[in-house]
């Protein structure tokens, strides 16, 4: 079927290095655009900082943030959807993470009302207030304000490490208790179970667009792309993708310090 809707990831994906999209990129977009094709974004990326993207890419269709907890229309305002994680969870996994052995290791960050809370701010706190465009708050106990709703639970560590946090939480949640992927080999993320991309990406074909999966095509790069991918009609993974994501990807596009966003349109949607 004809590809009705393109939907693309952020980092990694259309923002690299430059922590903006590349004028070929852009270009390739709005070609796409031109053809009738609507554009929207799926990112890991609080709502706020995907704002600006979301102008470059002049797209008209709701932002799909956190990984889809939180889906919001920027020029209506509407928020269509926000799954927030079980306060009791959520306090669990602070507990968790206050374990002597992981203490010193791991970096924590919440996210409540598109806010970023941390418990210190430290240099790679710096790196993420710069390339998301967020300032940080600092509660020295985050688990004195989890009873609030709290969209995502991110924990910032040495990549070695990510594999043992990962396996460790998943025996102790199952999938409908929560959902925990990683968006780059050093940020795991833990979210409500109804919130992936996949889910974002499914209501906005179907329920906004009236549009079947074979009328999807998108573009991802990590782990937290899997299952937007694999509901797509049309799945494209980065060059620089883990082998998994690759895997369950139609093709496999240039990295994105290589325009891959770029390529792939002009390969799938433009030729």
């Amino acid at each position: 079927m004809t590809i009705r809707l393109l939907v693309l990831d952020i980092d990694g994906t259309i923002a690299g290095k430059s922590n903006t999209v590349s004028q070929s990129v852009k270009d390739a977009i709005k070609l796409a655009q031109t053809q009738g094709i609507q554009v929207a974004l799926a990112t890991g990326r609080m709502y706020y900082s995907a704002l600006r993207f979301h102008g470059l890419i002049a797209s008209e269709l709701p932002i799909i943030a956190y990984n889809g907890a939180w889906i919001q229309c920027p020029l209506t305002g509407i928020r269509h959807h926000h799954f927030p994680v079980s306060p009791d969870i959520a306090l669990q996994l602070l507990d968790y993470f206050e374990q002597p052995h992981w203490l010193k290791k791991l970096e924590v960050h919440c996210y409540i009302d598109d806010r970023l809370y941390v418990r210190e701010f430290t240099a790679r706190t710096e790196v993420y207030r710069k390339r998301s465009g967020i300032e940080p708050i600092v509660v020295e106990d985050l688990r004195s304000i989890v009873a609030l709703e709290t969209t995502k639970v991110l924990a910032i560590g040495k990549s070695q490490l990510m594999g043992k946090l990962l396996s460790d939480l998943r025996q102790r949640y199952s999938r409908d208790q929560l959902y925990v992927t990683q968006s780059t080999p050093i940020y795991f993320e833990a979210t409500h179970p109804n919130a992936n991309k996949g889910f974002g990406v499914k209501f906005l074909a179907e329920e906004l667009l009236q549009l079947t999966s074979d009328q999807v095509m998108a573009i991802g790069d990590n782990f937290n792309d899997l299952e937007m991918l694999q509901y797509v009609g049309l799945g494209i993974a980065m060059g620089d993708a883990p082998k998994e994501v690759k895997q369950v990807a139609k093709w496999v596009a240039p990295d994105v310090e290589f325009d891959g966003v770029a390529k792939a349109i002009h390969k799938f949607l433009l030729s």
